[in-house]
């Protein structure tokens, strides 16, 4: 696996809100929005903040933690297959992750699986089709 780090993701409970901040309020600018489900901004050469709505979150990730679940943010390290996804996956694995959900076809339109890391800290490898997918590849 390279030594890279392609997404950060924060679950948000309104990207609408989000988007007044980040983009009206501090002037950054928007790589993609889709009201109501997610916010992304190119926040380095091959870097990407995602805010994304806390409910899509929950429903591929896992539940947000309130004591229990997972802190509501992923790091993503983003592949150029959905193949890749699996090999990383299996490298991942074998190197001392523990699986939390294999490579799955998504109605994002990509493909992704989930490890969590020693500290329980949950990493999404992910193969994104769109433009925004192909710019965070070196």
């Amino acid at each position: 696996m390279d030594q890279r780090v392609s997404f950060l993701t924060l679950a948000v409970a309104d990207v609408a809100a989000s988007r007044t901040f980040f983009v009206d309020g501090l002037g950054w600018t928007a790589s993609l929005f889709v009201p109501g489900e997610v916010l992304m901004i190119k926040v380095a050469d091959r870097v990407v903040l995602s805010l994304w709505d806390r409910r899509a979150f929950e429903e591929e990730v896992g539940p947000i933690a309130t004591g229990g679940g997972f802190a509501p943010m992923t790091l993503a390290h983003n592949v150029a297959t959905p193949a890749e996804v699996d090999e990383v996956l299996e490298e991942a694995v074998a190197a001392g992750a523990a699986l939390r959900s294999p490579g799955t076809r998504r109605e994002w339109g990509g493909y992704s699986g989930y490890f969590l890391d020693p500290d329980g800290y949950a990493w999404e490898v992910a193969y994104n089709p769109g433009e925004i997918g192909r710019d965070l590849l070196p």
